[in-house]
């Protein structure tokens, strides 16, 4: 209950893991603010707070009881639970990726049919990641390509990274929980909102000023620009300068290491090998 009387309404969320590594849940475990804490148990917009529904690493029940829910929220609250996917979707073979006795694909039929929206969260659940690159003998797909695929119309947000920073998720979510339904100009090419996903890394570098006078560093640990080592800044739309990781202690150029391109949807087979200089003109291909 809110003050003055007013009624708190819950937005069932399920979390459904696919074919990954869970590492984009410990990333948003390590949210620090709002904590995962606040986010399960406060309001995230005025008047509106989360009820995570189903997560298999998060929850209590296991087994049957914890499939139960999944068969239940579809039924119980079509149209009102947002599906958060984590993981590709192994295509290839039904028994390639089983959660209970249905394949993955088969569970996020049943799920996206019925949800408000999809998060595909992960740059794995976006566009493939991992499980999808060469020569991905399980023909894993991003979870948007899937739903294509199989003619349904759910409105799908990605929210790639490997793993994602908790803010673009968490700012994907209020989004969604504040009743915004997205246009398509809200959207950039990869089906990401345009507003969690405005910059370049490259804009921000707090090596940018090296990059300008062509100042480069040939070997790591030295000062300059990591371009030539193998940085994809110049072609990473993410936000990693501005808030940084780990409670805004470090981020990977800062560290020292080139961004791996890992939000885009190439990754992992184009920016590799990781510390070769890219000049393919396919990462010139997209504008704000």
């Amino acid at each position: 209950m809110l003050k003055g009387g007013q009624v708190q309404k819950s937005l069932s969320v399920v979390w459904f893991q696919a074919a990954g590594c869970t590492g984009c849940s410990i990333s948003l475990l390590n949210a620090d603010y709002p904590s995962i804490k606040n986010l399960l148990l406060d309001e995230i917009v005025p008047g509106k707070a989360l009820a995570l529904r189903f997560h298999l690493t998060l929850m209590g029940p296991t087994g049957q009881p914890a499939l139960e829910v999944l068969r239940q929220v579809p039924l119980e609250e079509a149209g009102d639970y947002i599906l958060v996917v984590e993981g590709a979707i192994p295509t290839g073979n039904p028994n390639f990726g089983k959660v209970g006795e249905l394949s993955m694909a088969q569970h996020l039929l049943s799920l996206a049919d019925r949800a408000q929206a999809v998060v595909a969260l992960g740059t794995c659940a976006a566009f493939g990641g991992i499980p999808g690159a060469s020569p991905n003998p399980t023909l894993a797909m991003g979870v948007q390509k899937f739903l294509q695929r199989e003619n349904k119309s759910v409105l799908v947000v990605n929210v790639p990274g490997c793993p994602p920073h908790p803010r673009w998720f968490v700012e994907t979510l209020a989004y969604l929980l504040a009743g915004q339904i997205p246009r398509p100009q809200d959207f950039d090419e990869l089906g990401r909102l345009k507003f969690v996903y405005s910059k370049l890394i490259h804009e921000g570098c707090p090596r940018r000023a090296d990059f300008d006078v062509g100042r480069f560093a040939r070997a790591f640990g030295e000062e300059g620009c990591l371009y030539e080592l193998g940085c994809k800044g110049p072609y990473t739309w993410a936000h990693c300068p501005y808030h940084a990781w780990n409670g805004g202690v470090n981020w990977c150029i800062k560290a020292g290491h080139p961004c791996i391109g890992c939000a885009e949807p190439e990754f992992p087979d184009f920016p590799a090998p990781l510390f070769r200089k890219i000049t393919e003109p396919a990462y010139y291909r997209r504008t704000k």
